[in-house]
């Protein structure tokens, strides 16, 4: 292969980022793919310890509130500070996470999450006040700010390429059933005892680190040439023919190799704008179509709507781990657009739904129906965002910026999806208690706005190299 030089890499000529190095037949493909998948998996298992903590730090609040309200003698604004805390604590770590990545590696990111954490809970455990509760949510909130981006760049970067789908689909289902887990638990032991529960899916990642390599790819980008090779061994399996693979990631080295070290203004050069709007409007509609406003408040809506809180709690928890893991299934076959198209469909049907149940409620007619709207509508609504919207983003995340670009790329994506996890969550009850079907309306109107963009500008990513993937976004 001709190695391009800078004018060749300036101009988008035959060397350019984004031009494919290889044309890989399946058969290829596959026999690196089967080495050994438990080494794959493996690393998976560990990786996805950070997503099941984040579910975890996110439904710590739900069924603690009462004990902790009344233990310290906390105001109800005192608690929701205390709850809206953690995404602060997130937006804190997506800003960070990126350089980390980079910087010390995927492995020692991960560590490093596990640790924060850990303080966190420790800090929750033995608080005594607001102020130190507070602190301690801020820490959480840090660790799975910054898991939510290096956990699926991590999998996605070791992964085989028929199971990349698959496997990065685990980091949702991992993290609804740490949701589940926390809802579960915390109806039985005390705050303080689920804060120290919320250490050990921690302490099993911290653990799970020493036996894992870290990311080829990383690796190769800082130079471990010798340890790129091992790592890269070790995941395809001893007996595995490795040097197509190992050839591609080296070869697209070299290209990012002679581009100028990246900074944020890179981002919105014309050969990269197209992967911000991508990654970021994917974010954007994750977050504006409402769902951690429902989930935070998913109790309040049950009620309002005449439902117990804990059947429709139980329900929607279960519901996300079942279709979440119908998509790890099904994702590598079908692709990645036409389940967010499905996604977004689904989630307009859920909040058109819901909204007819609060539009009913409000003006006293058929009000034996309106329960069943919305048990149905956020059913719905809830499975949809599962299938789709709710994952999907961060697995294109991962796939479709170039490594030189990747840690600030990732760290804005980041940033956008829990600036408007914030936004969602600190607003949701003020817009309920403006217009509860006005709330769900706007909701769908996000809904149908998704849906043109995804048909528009998302690329199908499934079967294809993440640098297959980057060299064919030009």
């Amino acid at each position: 292969m001709k190695m391009a030089d800078s004018q060749d890499i300036e101009k988008g000529s035959s060397g350019s980022l984004y031009q494919p190095f290889f044309h890989k037949d399946e058969k290829q493909q596959n026999s690196h793919d089967n080495g050994n998948l438990f080494m794959v998996i493996l690393c998976t298992f560990v990786a996805v310890m950070g997503s099941f903590e984040f579910g975890s730090s996110i439904g710590y609040s739900s069924p603690t509130q009462q004990g902790i309200m009344e233990e310290l003698g906390m105001s109800s604004e005192e608690y929701s500070m205390f709850g809206s805390v953690l995404t602060i604590g997130a937006m804190a770590g997506s800003i960070s996470c990126g350089r980390a990545a980079d910087v010390i590696g995927r492995k020692g990111t991960m560590k490093m999450s596990s640790i924060i954490s850990i303080a966190g809970w420790l800090i929750i455990y033995l608080s005594l006040g607001p102020l130190s509760l507070d602190v301690g949510r801020f820490l959480t909130g840090y660790g799975i700010g910054v898991n939510s981006y290096v956990v699926p760049v991590f999998i996605a970067e070791i992964t085989p390429t028929h199971l990349r789908g698959a496997l990065l689909t685990v980091h949702q289902v991992a993290i609804a059933t740490g949701l589940l887990v926390a809802y579960a638990v915390g109806a039985f032991v005390s705050w303080r005892t689920l804060a120290l529960t919320g250490m050990i899916p921690c302490a099993v990642m911290i653990l799970g680190l020493y036996f894992i390599p870290d990311s080829p790819r990383w690796l190769a980008m800082v130079g471990c040439q010798a340890e790129f090779n091992a790592a890269l061994q070790k995941l395809r399996g001893d007996t595995a023919d490795v040097s197509r693979e190992e050839a591609e990631i080296k070869d697209s080295l070299v290209t990012l190799q002679h581009l100028p070290k990246a900074t944020v203004l890179d981002l919105f050069l014309k050969r990269n704008l197209r992967l911000l709007i991508i990654g970021v409007g994917l974010m954007v509609f994750q977050q504006f179509s409402g769902y951690n406003g429902v989930v935070f408040y998913a109790n309040q809506i049950f009620t309002s709507a005449g439902v117990p809180p804990n059947v429709g709690s139980i329900l929607y928890a279960c519901l996300q781990i079942i279709v979440l893991s119908l998509g790890a299934v099904i994702i590598d076959k079908a692709g990645r657009r036409p389940l967010l198209m499905i996604s977004a469909s689904g989630m307009l049907l859920g909040s058109l739904l819901t909204a007819a149940s609060f539009c009913l409620k409000e003006h006293e007619l058929a009000s034996d129906m309106g329960p069943m709207f919305t048990i149905i509508g956020i059913m719905i609504y809830m499975g949809s965002y599962c299938l789709g919207l709710g994952g999907i983003p961060w697995i294109v995340m991962s796939e479709i910026f170039p490594l030189h670009i990747k840690g600030i790329a990732g760290s804005l994506v980041t940033l956008v999806s829990w600036g408007g996890s914030w936004v969602v969550s600190f607003t949701f009850s003020f817009l309920m208690d403006w217009n509860s079907y006005g709330t769900f309306s706007m909701f769908a109107i996000f809904c149908v706005v998704a849906t043109v963009f995804i048909w528009k500008l998302v690329p199908e990513t499934k079967g294809r190299t993440l640098e297959e993937i980057q060299a064919s976004m030009e």
